[in-house]
């Protein structure tokens, strides 16, 4: 039996998410699986995707045939550079203790890529959010001074009426 391990729609019109699954290949997209293997939601920054990385692995170890973005997800999480170094052990070009070193190597690297990504868009987001206080806080101030200078000379005119009054009574008395 063909195997693939490809993406299941789900979610509502225009916010989907989807969930990894091993089905058989002649089957409907989001029809009859084998087994559900994790979650994809790319309506986050950065996309969330929830694996579990041994099924994965012992599906395409026993010929699952991913599909383009399954593909691209797997590799993102290290599924097919684990299933690479494992190829490599049993050829005998390094020993399990060089493929878990090289493994935990990529691992370590790839978090830190993540956590960059996340912290950059945290600073970001906290930058426009401060640019945008200050742009606010600057226009309440012009229209602040414009309603001043509006009623500005309002206010100078009636104190020059009050000067004026208070000087003809002392005039006429």
């Amino acid at each position: 039996m063909a195997t693939k391990i490809r993406l299941q729609r789900h979610g509502k019109k225009g916010r989907p998410f989807y969930h990894v699954v091993v089905a058989d290949s002649r089957a409907p997209r989001d029809g009859k699986f084998i087994e559900r293997i994790g979650s994809y939601n790319p309506n986050t920054n950065p996309a969330t995707i929830v694996l579990d990385f041994e099924k994965a692995l012992d599906w395409m170890n026993k010929g699952a045939q991913p599909t383009d973005t399954a593909r691209a997800i797997l590799s993102y999480k290290g599924v097919l550079y684990k299933k690479h170094l494992q190829g490599g052990v049993k050829k005998g070009a390094f020993d399990e203790a060089a493929a878990e070193a090289k493994f935990t190597a990529w691992t370590d690297a790839q978090e830190a890529r993540i956590s960059g990504k996340k912290d950059g868009l945290a600073q970001t987001k906290a930058e426009t959010k401060k640019a945008a206080l200050a742009a606010e806080a600057k226009k309440k101030e012009e229209k602040a001074a414009a309603v001043a200078a509006k009623n500005a000379p309002v206010a100078e005119e009636t104190a020059a009426e009050e000067t004026e009054a208070p000087a003809s009574e002392e005039t006429e008395g």
